[in-house]
């Protein structure tokens, strides 16, 4: 078994929980209602999501060190 390493995004939502994005894997997504919560859940979600894609013949995806996560600010009309 190969131990592989993927960066999250964790997003405080309005009414207290935490929604975590995986970047590289696009679709996995999952939330808890603590910060320990939603990296538990993220590993879960992360897992599932790789089993699915062995199970359909899909390549998973193996993230580099080398991805940069910025923020950007636009002017809106929003």
């Amino acid at each position: 078994m190969t131990t592989l390493h993927y960066k999250i995004l964790l997003r405080k939502e309005d009414d207290g929980t935490y929604t975590v994005i995986v970047p590289s894997l696009p679709g996995c997504l999952t939330f808890g209602h603590t910060v320990e919560e939603a990296l538990e859940m993220a590993k879960e979600a992360i897992e599932g999501f790789i089993e699915c894609m062995i199970a359909r013949g899909e390549e998973v995806p193996i993230e580099t060190d080398d991805a940069i996560i910025c923020t950007v600010a636009v002017e809106a009309n929003a």
